[in-house]
C-alpha cells in the first residue's frame, strides 16, 4: 500500500516537470525562430519481486518469484526539435531566415559584463539597426559578420543567398552562419539564443539566406495543447489513486485494528 502512494506521488512529481516544457512550448508559439522541447520518459530500475511465507510446499517456507517490476517513471531527457518552422514574408530589408538547413544559425555578440563579447546563436532573424547602425538583434545584441559588427547606412541593402551584404554596390560583409552537424548537444541560454557545448561539431552550411523572411516557431499549438489536457488528466488519475490508497489505509489502521 505504501508502494502505491510513492508509485502515484511520484507520477505526478514527473507529469509536473513535463507541464513545464509544455507550458514553454506555448509560451513561445509566437516567438521568431523558437524551437520547441519535447521529454524522453524511462522506467525506474526493475526490481524482483517475491512471494513470501505463502507457499507450504516450497521447503522453509522460502520465498518465490513471481516477476520483474517498476515502481515508477522519470524523465530521462529534456531534447530541443531543431526542425525548421514555416517562414514568412515580411519584406522587411533588415529580416532574415535561415532555409534548408536545421543545424544553421546566425551568430551574435553578447557581452559577458566585464568588457568582453562571447559568442551566441539564434534562429530569430528579426533584426534592426541601432543608433550607430549596427545591425542588431531585437534584444541590442550584436548580429556577427565574417568582419565583426556589420555597419550599414540605413536599410535599403541587399542580401543575397550567401548571406552576401551589398549596399550601394559594394559588398560589405557577409553574415556569419555558423553550421552544427550535432545541434542537439547544444543548450538553451535564453533569450531565444543558444550556446555551444564541449561536444558540438562544426560543418558546411547547406542553406540559404532569405532577405525579408523571418522563421516562425516549429511550435504546434493545436498539439501542445492535447498533451497539456493529457498530462492534466494523468496527474488527475494518480492524484484520485492517493485518496483511494489513503482511504484504503485508514481503514486498515483504524477499523481492521479495532476487530
Amino acid at each position: 500500500m505504501i508502494r502505491g502512494l510513492y508509485t502515484s506521488g511520484y507520477g505526478m512529481i514527473t507529469l509536473n516537470r513535463k507541464m513545464d516544457v509544455v507550458s514553454n512550448n506555448l509560451a513561445n508559439v509566437n516567438t521568431n525562430g523558437f524551437k520547441k522541447d519535447g521529454v524522453v520518459f524511462e522506467e525506474f530500475s526493475e526490481v524482483l519481486a517475491k512471494r513470501l511465507y505463502d507457499n507450504t510446499n516450497r521447503p522453509l517456507n522460502m520465498p518465490q518469484d513471481i516477476g520483474e517490476m517498476a515502481l515508477f517513471n522519470d524523465i530521462a531527457e529534456v531534447y530541443t526539435d531543431y526542425t525548421q518552422g514555416s517562414l514568412e514574408n515580411t519584406n522587411l530589408n533588415t529580416d532574415f531566415a535561415i532555409n534548408g538547413d536545421d543545424g544553421a544559425f546566425f551568430t551574435v555578440a553578447v557581452p559577458d559584463g566585464e568588457g568582453n563579447y562571447r559568442e551566441f546563436y539564434t534562429r530569430d532573424g528579426s533584426f534592426k539597426l541601432d543608433d550607430q547602425g549596427r545591425l542588431v538583434t531585437r534584444s541590442g545584441f550584436v548580429v556577427m559578420g565574417e568582419n565583426g559588427a556589420i555597419f550599414l547606412e540605413g536599410t535599403e541593402f541587399n542580401v543575397n543567398s550567401n548571406g552576401e551584404i551589398y549596399q550601394n554596390g559594394e559588398l560589405v560583409d557577409t553574415l556569419r552562419i555558423r553550421k552544427f552537424e550535432n545541434p542537439e548537444t547544444l543548450r538553451k541560454f535564453g533569450m531565444n539564443l543558444l550556446a555551444v557545448t564541449d561536444e558540438t561539431q562544426e560543418g558546411a552550411f547547406n542553406g540559404t539566406v532569405l532577405q525579408g523572411f523571418i522563421e516562425r516557431s516549429n511550435v504546434d499549438a493545436v498539439k501542445e495543447m492535447v498533451d497539456m489536457i493529457t498530462i492534466l488528466r494523468s496527474y488527475e488519475a494518480n492524484q484520485k489513486m492517493i485518496q483511494y490508497q489513503d482511504a484504503t489505509l485508514d481503514r486498515a489502521v483504524n477499523d481492521i485494528g479495532r476487530v
